[in-house]
């Protein structure tokens, strides 16, 4: 998939039908006088779904369906008859997308299981035909209910990753490198920032044919939270996952002012970030030697006393299956 098809954001405008009117006729047939009212009712206006497809990864397709409508109801017509419902509706999306009214900003619903169905906009409800307004007063009446309008609505369609693993580090960590070596995704990786330019997900293979999805989110900047850099646009895949997984180049100067950094723009743009498992991973890890790695090693127990701690070279493939045992073990306690 090409970073140009990967869509995660998309404005939609729909409109479900309008419900048939009911049928003012009266009964006529040889033999039979003042056969009376048989109108039938109007059919009902087709709803709107949405509907979730795990075989979807990005709401491509929507991309320039900007405005998908329903049916009408067919109107009612003599002998009782109803007049057919409105054709529905179906939308396929991904799961883990989330439905914003546009207007309003709330949010109405999500989508995240195969095969959910959920209605975005109701139809109109078909009008009664006179056969129903008959009386011992009224035996001949005239008149029959109009079909209801359908609703119509602007929506935001947002797409969240669905992940365990959320890969968190500024542009050129080694993200995707090292999503290439744990995985068989095949990130586009070059040596210069935001080469990333979507989620990338990838499945690690575990022990007694075990996984888990670990995905590699785009570069992240100090700021992201407020629209600079690419990052702001991909933190709400994070929130998807189940535990974030920092990565740190260990030649970043203050490791400790990078994580923190990187750990403050996850807050501002949703606090509850920090209530999911955070491990901390020094990657390029093959340039230390035995005494330079137990002299940081110091500094790190002092600067993470809380927080768990790996170092890994994704190149020399060090430290990879300790990084999976301890991955595995954060998400299955």
């Amino acid at each position: 998939m090409t970073e140009g098809n990967f869509v995660d954001y998309v404005k939609i405008y729909v409109s479900s039908g309008k419900g048939g009117k009911g049928s003012t006729h009266l009964h006529r047939e040889k033999f039979i006088e003042k056969g009376g009212p048989d109108g039938g009712d109007g059919g009902r206006g087709g709803h709107v779904f949405l509907v979730g497809n795990k075989g979807l990864w990005t709401l491509f397709h929507l991309k320039f369906a900007r405005h998908i409508k329903a049916g009408n109801g067919g109107d009612g017509s003599g002998d009782r008859s109803t007049g057919a419902d409105g054709d529905d509706k179906f939308i396929e999306v991904p799961l883990g997308t989330v439905v914003k009214d546009k207007e309003t900003g709330e949010i109405l619903f999500e989508i995240t299981e195969d095969g959910e169905k959920q209605i975005l906009s109701r139809g109109g409800k078909g009008g009664l035909g006179n056969w129903h307004f008959r009386s011992s007063t009224n035996q001949t009446p005239r008149y029959s209910q109009p079909g209801l309008p359908g609703s119509e609505m602007d929506v935001i369609l947002e797409l969240k990753v669905l992940a365990d693993v959320g890969l968190v580090g500024f542009p050129n960590a080694g993200k995707s490198t090292l999503l290439s070596v744990l995985t068989s995704a095949k990130p586009k990786i070059a040596d210069y920032p935001f080469t990333t330019l979507k989620p990338n997900l990838g499945i690690v293979a575990y022990r007694d044919f075990q996984s888990f999805v670990i995905a590699d989110i785009p570069g992240i900047i100090e700021g992201a939270a407020e629209g600079k850099g690419l990052g702001h646009y991909f933190l709400r895949h994070i929130e998807r996952n189940s535990t974030l997984l920092f990565l740190v180049p260990v030649d970043t100067p203050d490791i400790k002012a990078e994580y923190d950094i990187l750990v403050n723009e996850l807050t501002k743009y949703n606090p509850e970030m920090l209530d999911k498992e955070r491990l901390l991973v020094i990657s390029k890890c093959d340039m230390l030697d035995d005494e330079l790695k137990a002299e940081l090693k110091v500094e790190l127990d002092i600067a993470f006393k809380d927080i768990p701690y790996m170092f890994i070279s994704s190149v020399a493939q060090q430290g990879l299956t300790e990084l999976k045992d301890k991955l595995w073990k954060m998400l299955n306690d």
